[in-house]
């Protein structure tokens, strides 16, 4: 696999490399250790989440508060996704930036995300499914919300329409809201650590 840095230091696009021949192909999507020699942090998974979404649906941004944090390794398994990591890191030199990766099963791309890097996508048609490999399970009361649709971020959706968002979504705060009540990480909270040092805040 191709493992590349985005423009959202610390965030990583994964490329499979398929093997093929007359059954179809074959290709290796995830392995721990090379995430592990590319970006530092030791990646484990600890729950699986799918999300399914009609065409023109919009999730995000979505991240977790540090502690506890929660890396993901995030693949589109059917149908066909904008997906964009964003920086909500603050103190980051580039919090608030921004980077696309288009995904579909055809192409297998994937994106590893670790903490302090948000998350969101557009359904780009009906029936797809987004599957979401976390270092962490799930703590209620952990998630950040920041509204996809903030102008002063601009992602680049492309809507034609306004998209399907849920309620919670649709009244996330925005990017420089959630650092004013304190809700977003530090920059330093998110840089890798040690394999077995746990956080402390």
């Amino acid at each position: 696999m191709l493992i590349t840095e985005m423009t959202v230091p610390g965030a990583y696009r994964v490329e499979p490399e398929p093997l093929s021949d007359r059954r179809g192909h074959f290709f290796e999507s995830v392995r721990a250790s090379a995430i592990q020699a590319e970006s530092g942090w030791d990646f484990s998974v600890r729950q699986v989440n799918y999300s399914v979404s009609k065409k023109n649906t919009l999730r995000g941004i979505h991240g977790t508060k540090v502690p506890p944090g929660q890396a993901k390794f995030v693949s589109c398994v059917r149908g066909s996704a904008l997906d964009i990591a964003v920086d909500l890191r603050v103190g980051s030199p580039t919090f608030g930036q921004y980077d696309v990766t288009y995904q579909s099963p055809e192409t297998g791309t994937a994106v590893y995300l670790p903490d302090g890097i948000g998350h969101a996508f557009l359904a780009l048609t009906d029936d797809t499914c987004m599957s979401y490999l976390c270092s962490q399970e799930y703590v209620p009361g952990t998630m950040i919300d920041v509204d996809a649709l903030d102008p002063e971020i601009g992602l680049p959706w492309g809507l034609e329409e306004p998209p399907v968002r849920s309620d919670k979504d649709a009244v996330a705060p925005t990017l420089a809201q959630a650092a004013a009540m304190g809700l977003l990480p530090t920059y330093e909270q998110c840089l890798p650590r040690p394999f077995g040092v746990l956080r402390n805040g």
